[in-house]
């Protein structure tokens, strides 16, 4: 068993909180309902957490039964705030949820987009298989918070938060991990009694980067980590969804559905076999060479539906293709490696996240999430001025605001590849991606996966790490993707870190179609051999 995720921080606030809600017993039974009444209105001092607060309190506790994974669950439902320092501050709210019969784990989820509001704690892990029971109902005390901050209407699109530096700092930097993590286990060693075993941390998108900082930040307070689809580096691909913002909003440029559709169908025709199958998943990334200009219309002018007018072209490969800027970053990124063409859901989904509409300024809802994303980072993270137009800042040539750029990238991007204190603390890392991610380019995650491999060395990156990057996959099972996967990683990762035992040849379902693959390790891919085409077996982890 590791240390207690809260250390002696918890230990000494536990102590002199028994006036509170009375003596600690001395262990939590199997089984034990947790003390959740007793929780009611109670406050979470600020030496039980490890970072910069005012305390925190308890707003509700209360026991509830839910129907988790199609069980029914009793548990205690607890929503909590940790107060900031600034008083201009939002604060933390967060929820936990303590089950009886507890299996002395936590799991902390990750959030999406730019937050502001708390993750369902009842939720599976991504890419989780609906067969297999999410973690509250496989008895793990469950928790999340919102970030620090409350979104408004544009929900995870809303980085109005922005303008305050804890705020900022509590998103970006992470912060509200480690502060969430403390307030939710110093209430839940109040509730059962006892700190927990192991803990565990799952995420994907943002939830997925913040998987990634809790592992390079505090390598001990997680025993098992899944960071599917990370947005790792952050500032990096807001620069490059900034500059395609740009590129799209020329006239005539966008690429509206039906562009996008006769460009889906275009690299499909063109790649799909070259995995050995014809079975609407491009497998074999490298060997995928398409280029646009195969569907130029004549003389480069907008034609119809049937090819490509120059501008689109050149708006496809600014998506596709990696880009660069001529400054240098505090946190030394240079470039964004781009998109594959063969993004999003299926022909009927608008692919590389490109939205029904072109950037515009005030920006369109349907503009696609990139071009918001960007649109709201200008406004409140880079220059603190709401009115301020997102399309006349040039990624390349950002003039007066670079300071403030290199500045947020020492916030946003913490790219930290040295795991090795994670991998010395016992950690295990399981790290997932879509091939046809829309909206976090695969080909980034491989980029960090190397970056590991460099820093640490293969065979030891292979004792607590694995990366799966898994073919017709997109962002978070959106839509009808070409292959929605399912994989139970969480009893793969349980099997790693509390019986030794890494996962070995495991294989991944695809949720609506009922067919299997393997799934293999970067840079492995599945190549079909012979048999049945639906079934894993009839496939090899090829190079």
């Amino acid at each position: 068993m590791r240390p207690v995720r809260a250390g002696l921080a918890v230990a000494t606030a536990l102590a002199g909180a028994t006036a509170v809600l009375g003596p600690v017993p001395a262990t939590a039974a199997a089984g034990t309902a947790p003390r959740c009444a007793e929780l009611v209105g109670s406050e979470i001092p600020a030496s039980a957490i490890s970072l910069p607060t005012s305390g925190g309190r308890v707003d509700s506790a209360s026991l509830v039964t839910q129907t988790v994974s199609g069980a029914s669950i009793e548990y205690c439902r607890i929503d909590a705030v940790v107060l900031p320092i600034d008083r201009a501050a939002p604060d933390i709210r967060l929820q936990v949820g303590m089950p009886v019969g507890w299996n002395r784990n936590t799991m902390m989820f990750g959030g999406g987009g730019y937050n502001g509001t708390v993750p369902n704690i009842a939720q599976n892990v991504p890419f989780g298989p609906p067969g297999q029971p999410a973690p509250l109902a496989r008895g793990y005390a469950t928790f999340a918070s919102d970030s620090g901050h409350q979104a408004g209407p544009a929900g995870s699109l809303d980085g109005s938060f922005g303008m305050n530096d804890e705020a900022l700092r509590n998103f970006a930097a992470g912060d509200a991990l480690k502060k969430t993590s403390d307030a939710a286990t110093y209430l839940i060693r109040r509730g059962y009694g006892s700190g927990p075993s192991r803990s565990y941390f799952a995420g994907g998108s943002t939830g997925g980067r913040e998987a990634l900082i809790v592992v390079q930040r505090w390598p001990d307070a997680f025993d098992g980590v899944i960071s599917a689809y990370p947005a790792w580096n952050n500032t990096a691909e807001v620069l490059h969804l900034g500059y395609l913002a740009q590129v799209m909003s020329r006239p005539g440029a966008f690429p509206g559905p039906d562009k996008q559709t006769l460009l889906y169908n275009s690299v499909m025709a063109a790649c799909d076999g070259r995995d050995g199958l014809e079975d609407k998943v491009i497998s074999n990334l490298g060997g995928c060479d398409f280029d646009p200009r195969v569907l130029r219309c004549p003389k480069g002018v907008d034609a119809g539906p049937t090819c490509l007018s120059d501008p689109q072209i050149a708006s496809v490969n600014a998506a596709a293709k990696p880009f660069r800027w001529p400054y240098r970053i505090a946190s030394g990124e240079r470039e964004y490696p781009g998109f594959p063409l063969l993004s999003g859901a299926d022909m009927r989904t608008p692919v590389l996240g490109f939205g029904t509409s072109a950037p515009a300024n005030p920006m369109p809802v349907t503009s696609g999430y990139g071009a918001q994303y960007w649109d709201q980072w200008v406004k409140y993270f880079l220059t603190r001025d709401p009115g301020y137009n997102s399309l006349d800042i040039d990624p390349r040539r950002p003039g007066k605001w670079l300071p403030r750029i290199s500045y947020l990238s020492t916030i946003q991007d913490r790219n930290n590849s040295d795991l090795r204190p994670f991998a010395r603390s016992g950690g295990k890392l399981l790290l997932l991606h879509g091939a046809a991610d829309e909206l976090v380019s695969h080909r980034s995650t491989n980029d960090y996966y190397r970056r590991v491999l460099d820093t640490v060395g293969p065979r030891q990156t292979q004792e607590f790490m694995r990366y799966y990057l898994v073919p017709g996959a997109n962002h978070a099972n959106v839509g009808a993707p070409a292959f929605a996967a399912n994989w139970d990683s969480l009893s793969a990762l349980e099997r790693w870190v509390e019986e030794g035992r890494p996962p070995v040849e495991p294989v991944v379902t695809d949720a609506l179609r009922g067919r299997t693959r393997p799934l293999c390790e970067y840079p492995r891919w599945p190549k079909y051999r012979s048999g049945d085409p639906d079934s894993a077996q009839s496939f090899v982890c090829s190079r």
